[in-house]
Formats: structure tokens, sequence, C-alpha cells
């Protein structure tokens, strides 16, 4: 788990420049600058696209689709220069094949477990509904991993605020999160929640001593 960052910036984070960089099946595919790097993981129409194309004021920066399931490669996205955003395939899409879905896990788990450079990954999960099975067999996996996990949760503009808590405590108790460690609310469609995952990805990026950063908690047993 990452866990909650001391204080914000004086100078709020900008991504002033994002560019596409490669769409990466194999390890020999990965750009291969030092870059510190951030992967997203989610289930498919999660929102991870609509999340990089807000988070860096590109509207077709990632591409998005109604159809479930679009995205089949590791995308790396250069961001100012210095660091990668990374969208991993969306996972547990029932009319995915079973043979792409067979693809695609060993093409994560070789990424998320062979990449030095990655910190950490942000795993989204729908705000509107509890975390399904797939998700909490993701979360689970990163933390058996002890890969530095984070929360996002999409889809905020479709709860009403005064609902907002109530979800946000059935991830925490789905995904067994610790309560000293945040989950962000995020809507793509207004931007809320925007500045919040910035201060993470700045957070995540710009240190190097991950000792100082990132501790990785274990998953609570019931």
């Amino acid at each position: 788990m990452v866990e909650q960052h001391k204080e914000k910036e004086a100078t709020p984070f900008l991504i002033r420049d994002a560019q596409f960089v490669i769409s990466a099946v194999r390890h020999d595919q990965y750009p291969q600058e030092p870059w510190p790097e951030v992967a997203l993981a989610g289930r498919s129409n999660v929102g991870k696209s609509s999340l990089i194309n807000r988070l860096c004021n590109r509207r077709h920066l990632a591409k998005t689709s109604s159809k479930p399931g679009k995205t089949q490669t590791i995308n790396f996205y250069r961001i100012n220069n210095n660091c990668h955003l990374i969208d991993l395939p969306g996972y547990g899409y029932a009319s995915v094949s079973k043979t792409q879905r067979a693809t695609w896990g060993p093409m994560m788990e070789t990424y998320m477990k062979k990449r030095e450079q990655l910190r950490a990954v942000l795993q989204l999960v729908d705000l509107r509904h509890p975390p399904s099975s797939d998700d909490k067999a993701m979360h689970a996996w990163l933390n058996h991993y002890e890969i530095a996990t984070a929360v996002i949760a999409t889809k905020a503009d479709k709860i009403p605020r005064g609902k907002r808590s109530a979800h946000l405590a059935v991830i925490r108790r789905d995904l067994q999160v610790p309560k000293e460690i945040p989950i962000l609310a995020f809507s793509a469609e207004t931007g809320e929640g925007k500045e919040d995952v910035l201060d993470l990805l700045a957070y995540l990026w710009e240190e190097r001593d991950e000792e100082m950063l990132i501790s990785v908690d274990a998953v609570p047993e019931e």
C-alpha cells in the first residue's frame, strides 16, 4: 500500500507535456529510459483512459471505447519528459476470449514483477459498485508481491456526495485497505479529484528513495 504522503507541494503539480510512446506486449519493447513509472490497473471500462486524458488535459491522448476490453497491450505514456504513466490491459470482461485473457495475465505479471522502474500501481475501481472478484484478486496479488498500491474510485460524479462515504467504506472493507491508506474519489467527467491524483503521482514519480516514500502493508487478516 502507498502511505498517505505528508504534505502537498506549495506549487500544484502539472503535467506540461504528455505523449504516447508505445503499445508493448513484450519486455524487449518497453522504453529504455530509467524514468520512474506508475501503472494503472482496473477492470475493463473502469475509466483508465478517461483518467489519463483528464490528468493530461488531452481529450484523445488515450483512446476510449464504449466496448470493454479494448486495451490489449501495455501502453506507455511519456510525462514531462522524465517519467512514464502506464495503462495496463483491463481485466474481468467476460466477452474477451479465454485466449486473450490467458495472454494478458502473463504479460501484466511480467511487467509488474520485473520492471525495475515501477514505483507503484494505482488500482481503479468503480465507486458505484462493490469491488468485483477480479478487483479483489488483483488487489491481493499486488499485496502478495509487495507492489506499492493505491486505490482510485472512479465515476464519483455518479454518486451523490452524501452517499460516497458509504461506497468508499465498502471498497475499503472488500479490498481490506488499511484505514490509514487513503482511497481517492475521482471523476473524469467533472475533474473532481484530479489534483489529489496528480499530487499522488508527483509524490511517486519525483522521489527516488522508496524507503522514505512507500511502505507495503500486508493485507490484514479478518
